[in-house]
């Protein structure tokens, strides 16, 4: 992996977690979770370049993220679909996901991720929001998103590493 600023990151923002997915994962290596995620978006904020996560509390990820400091945001090639697909489906608290996708964790600063990533960033929590119902301007969000109203913790992370496969 190199490490490379985020702002040389040439591939879109919004088909990076559109189209390729991700794995946000939080811990350390001796306990971490990981799962995968469509919804996120990379920008600018408060004069940090951050990456902006959803997570439902029912997710075992959520923990982890919410007592560590930093997680990271790691996206694969389309050749790890169906290993993402499995971390999707499948809870850390039954499995182990690395074990029963073939990905191989790797210690990235204070946090984890996997080897097998083309695109990892180091991110470290500068702030979160629960997804609140009544905020929702344009009708049926609510209901085509969250039939069970089990709203998202947005997390905003400062991206303090970005590192690229060679």
């Amino acid at each position: 992996m190199k490490e490379i600023n985020i702002k040389e990151l040439k591939e879109s923002a919004v088909s990076l977690f559109d189209d390729r997915w991700a794995l946000i994962t939080a811990g350390n290596e001796k306990s971490y979770n990981t799962m995968t995620a469509s919804w996120g978006a990379l920008g600018e904020l408060w004069n940090k370049d951050v990456c902006f996560c959803f997570i439902r509390p029912q997710r075992y990820t959520y923990e982890f993220t919410e007592k560590e400091e930093y997680f990271t945001v790691s996206f694969f090639g389309e050749e790890y679909k169906k290993a993402l697909a499995y971390c999707g489906r499948n809870s850390g608290r039954d499995v182990d996901k690395a074990k029963e996708t073939g990905l191989t964790p790797l210690a990235v600063g204070s946090s984890m991720s996997f080897e097998q990533a083309e695109i990892i960033l180091l991110c470290k929590k500068l702030a979160f929001q629960d997804i609140n119902p009544e905020g929702f301007i344009v009708p049926g969000i609510d209901k085509a998103c969250y039939p069970d109203k089990d709203y998202h913790r947005m997390y905003i992370g400062e991206i303090v590493k970005c590192l690229v496969k060679q």
